[in-house]
């Protein structure tokens, strides 16, 4: 049986019955194997809604079974492991015309999917404290931080922060203006920051590997460092220095 064309046919209804199926008295078997296919998308359908559960929520379980069901044809897992599958979702509903009115969902796909990135990362231990204070006089415009892998960065025109806070935590309805936001893992569950103005270039800079200074070139605007290193700090992010 050739593997790649039975793959094919798992996901697409209207393809021929790969060769091989066949029941106990040897015919054909189409039943038995649309019972199987509709398993794999099912197993499928659910692993993309674990994975966007803000999605889910924008669009209702129907809708976005529906939509699913539409992906996982046009993207078929790349792996077996599918705690990650649906990393071509945001860049497909920018292209999915029923949601083509709906602009922001394809950033809210990717901040959920930059969470479920960020929960499976590796663990880190954040930089001491006392060696945060040795830092203290010294300049440290030419000073390099190494963050965390669990780190992500999500840039929006869209008010992402705001969306994601009204769907999980009971926050107030968004207001249109663009939100940028950091995804920190301090322990075991990650979490999306709204950053303030400068501080996704900021961010952006130093996991480019910039210094300090480098990075804060980059900010279009005044910046609050304090706070965005409060953040990061915070958030147990910063797990090394180097000069």
């Amino acid at each position: 049986m050739n593997q790649s064309l039975f793959a094919a046919a798992l996901l697409d209804p209207d393809a021929p019955l790969p060769r091989g199926i066949i029941d106990p008295l040897g015919r054909p078997a189409p039943k038995r194997f649309a019972v199987y296919r509709n398993t794999v998308a099912s197993s499928l359908i659910d692993a993309l809604k674990a994975g966007f559960p803000t999605l889910v929520k924008l669009l209702g379980e129907e809708f976005f079974s529906a939509m699913a069901l539409v992906f996982l044809r046009a993207h078929p897992p790349k792996s077996r492991i599918l705690m990650l599958y649906g990393g071509d979702l945001p860049s497909f509903l920018e292209e999915f015309q029923p949601v083509a009115h709906l602009g922001y969902l394809a950033d809210i796909a990717r901040v959920d999917q930059a969470l479920r990135e960020s929960y499976h990362s590796a663990d880190s231990a954040p930089l001491p404290e006392a060696d945060f204070q040795q830092l203290l006089g010294q300049d440290i415009a030419a000073l390099r931080l190494t963050l965390a892998p669990s780190l992500r960065l999500v840039r929006s025109r869209w008010p992402v922060a705001s969306i994601f806070a009204a769907n999980h935590a009971g926050g107030p309805a968004p207001k249109p203006a663009a939100e940028d936001v950091v995804i920190l893992r301090p322990e075991f569950d990650p979490a999306p920051h709204l950053l303030p103005t400068g501080g996704a270039e900021f961010i952006a800079g130093l996991l480019a590997g910039k210094t300090l200074g480098e990075s804060l070139d980059l900010a279009t605007g005044p910046i609050d460092l304090a706070a965005i290193l409060g953040l990061l700090i915070a958030g147990r992010a910063i797990v090394g220095v180097t000069k």
